[in-house]
């Protein structure tokens, strides 16, 4: 097998893994940090209250771009069957 075809699968792969996960990481990242200003002002100290806000957020965003990030894996997947018949074959 070819280096250049792992490598170019191994980028691949981290790029797809990256756009999948950056929009749940990140709207849990910005639900965390608002409710930790939220707790700074109101001088609520509970450790527990930023968990239910953020599996809000990443549901809602599981949701609302669930549909895209199966359509990323599934060509992802389907790319690297491809090169697979390809390399085999």
């Amino acid at each position: 097998m070819n280096e250049g075809i792992v490598l170019e699968l191994a980028q691949q792969g981290i790029m797809v893994g990256l756009m999948i996960t950056m929009p749940v990481l990140a709207i849990a990242l910005f639900t965390g940090l608002i409710v930790s200003v939220f707790q700074a002002v109101t001088q609520i100290q509970e450790m527990t209250l930023t968990y239910l806000p953020k599996l809000i957020g990443a549901a809602f965003i599981v949701i609302a771009m669930g549909g895209w990030m199966l359509q990323t894996l599934v060509r992802f997947t389907q790319m690297c069957f491809d090169m697979a018949t390809r390399v085999g074959g």
